[in-house]
């Protein structure tokens, strides 16, 4: 399936960078947020089998999982950047500071998407796995991401022009163009996951180095 697809993916991607952020050499602030994004990787790792129905599913680990994620997140997020803190062993880009209101957004997208993931934990996978989702929201249509416009081509929106669930009945976004965590809380667990998992490889395309 398309969305299993979606979510392999991104978990391998957050793997890997987890372990690039678990090397040695940093200390103070840097250290600070490199534990932090490890953390959230390690998070999606273990979340990833349970969402492509590998393992059992398990609401109260994604509850906890998502938790874990939006602590991390938002404003917690944002504070372990402050300006000047760039350069090795950091792997920020330069671009975090010369478009802070972007990386912001970002962030704070990511902590509301990370509780809409907390509240959707009772409504299990799309295809089966927890509990039934009411009204089959989503169906058995294409994929999360919309027409893969907005946040994974560079900008602040991730769903693009695509704002409304699949069935086009429940606002996606809020009235301040963020996702809406209420909205999300209404979709399959699985739905949500994909979201969280490729919010953070697009933060991290956009604005962490690539190192040989």
């Amino acid at each position: 399936m398309k969305i299993r697809t979606l979510i392999g993916a991104g978990a391998i991607g957050l793997a890997s960078i987890a372990a690039a952020y678990a090397h040695g050499g940093a200390t103070g602030i840097v250290k600070e947020r490199m534990d932090a994004m490890g953390a959230m990787g390690d998070i999606v790792k273990s979340l990833s089998a349970m969402m492509r129905g590998e393992t059992a599913y398990d609401a109260n680990a994604v509850r906890d999982g998502a938790e874990t994620i939006r602590r991390h997140a938002g404003e917690a997020l944002t504070g372990l950047f402050p300006e000047g803190s760039g350069g090795e062993p950091s792997e920020a880009r330069a671009e975090i500071w010369s478009n802070w209101d972007e990386f912001a957004a970002m962030a704070a997208q990511l902590e509301t998407l990370a509780e809409g993931l907390g509240r959707a934990a009772d409504n299990g996978l799309m295809h089966g796995g927890g509990q039934p989702v009411p009204g089959g929201m989503m169906g058995g249509s294409s994929g999360m991401m919309g027409g893969g416009s907005g946040m994974m081509g560079g900008g602040t929106s991730m769903m693009g022009s695509a704002n409304t669930m699949m069935g086009g009945t429940a606002p996606m976004m809020g009235r301040g163009g963020g996702f809406d965590a209420a909205a999300l809380a209404a979709m399959p667990a699985d739905g949500v996951f994909n979201m969280v998992a490729q919010s953070c490889s697009a933060c991290h395309t956009k604005f962490r180095l690539e190192k040989n």
